[in-house]
């Protein structure tokens, strides 16, 4: 298992941000994909036409967002946290992403660089 922590600059308010990536919408204007999404806890979700399924644990509308992402079955969970603080330049998103199977870490962190966040900033640039 092993960990990820990175953190993206994204040239949005992190209120914007913190929709775009809780509001069903708002992902597939990103992400090119219709998503699964909830803000209430306990809630499952699926992105990415499915390659990314888990459960919703934990919001601060605005500011955070906590989910366990599920890898077959794994024991120990998988948690994603994301936190957004205020930045010169937008918003400055603070990812961990904690027990990555050690098999899917490489296409993990290629996802989180490109697909996602990659995304996401380019969606933003472009609206510039």
């Amino acid at each position: 298992m092993k960990d990820y922590k990175k953190y993206f600059i994204i040239p949005a308010a992190p209120e914007e941000v913190y929709v775009a990536l809780t509001n069903p919408s708002t992902i597939q204007l990103w992400s090119g994909d219709p998503s699964e999404m909830s803000t209430e806890p306990g809630s499952e979700f699926s992105l990415f036409e499915g390659n990314i399924v888990g459960k919703n644990l934990e919001f601060e509308e605005g500011k955070m967002l906590m989910q366990e992402w599920y890898f077959g079955d794994q024991a120990d969970r998988s948690i994603v946290t994301i936190k957004l603080h205020p930045h010169k330049h937008g918003t400055s998103a603070e990812l961990r992403h904690l027990n990555i199977p050690d098999e899917a870490y490489d296409d993990i962190v290629e996802g989180w660089n490109e697909a996602y966040f990659g995304a996401l900033i380019e969606f933003y640039e472009d609206e510039l």
